[in-house]
């Protein structure tokens, strides 16, 4: 018999990058884009309007190479309590999409309406909230990511999805995130955890 420690950590297959967004600033339009950029300074690169500080300098801007100095390369080596803070990133689950649609009477919800990051189909986030996980491939590189806990809605969520739509929302906000190590996520990429 498995023990409850081994039955949480086993999952059915990897998830999949179904939809990535950024928001340029706090309350402004999530965008959707094929690729976004991690960095355990900052989170998602432009989510925000976070940038990776000028003392860093992007190189092969798609490729999500970046130079970094001895003393920045030593900031990121540090405790992950050193990062920028448990919700830099934030991800939905895909099959959790409709079930909000359904209980805020709307015929679909979509991430932007939800201000996510990063949607992932076929594997129950939740069971990541306090695990480490890596989205990629072998083509291109892996991101490191740490679940930090659960994506609650916030108030936002009446306006958007009309009355009850923060209620709607409970239980299917996803999980957030912090990057311990960064790189390019995009569309199509796997989620593998650790």
């Amino acid at each position: 018999m498995l023990t409850m420690q081994q039955l949480r950590e086993s999952l059915p297959r990897p998830g999949r990058v179904e939809w990535a967004g950024l928001r340029s600033q706090r309350r402004g339009e999530v965008l959707s884009v094929p690729e976004v950029l991690a960095h355990p300074l900052v989170g998602l690169v432009g989510d925000h309007g976070k940038r990776v500080p000028a003392r860093l300098k992007a190189i092969n801007g798609s490729a999500g190479e970046v130079l970094v100095s001895r003393a920045d390369q030593e900031a990121a080596e540090a405790p992950v309590t050193s990062y920028g803070g448990k919700r830099q990133v934030t991800l939905i689950q895909a099959e959790h999409l409709p079930v909000i649609a359904a209980l805020a009477g709307l015929e679909q919800v979509t991430p932007e309406m939800l201000r996510r990051n990063i949607v992932i189909s076929g594997l129950p986030l939740l069971a990541l909230k306090d695990r480490r996980f890596r989205l990629g491939s072998d083509e291109h590189g892996w991101v490191l990511l740490e679940g930090t806990g659960e994506c609650h809605p916030c108030s936002r969520m009446e306006e958007t999805l009309g009355p009850g739509g923060y209620n709607a929302v409970r239980g299917h906000g996803g999980i957030t995130a912090r990057v311990l190590e960064g790189g390019s996520i995009r569309l199509g990429d796997l989620l593998t955890p650790l």
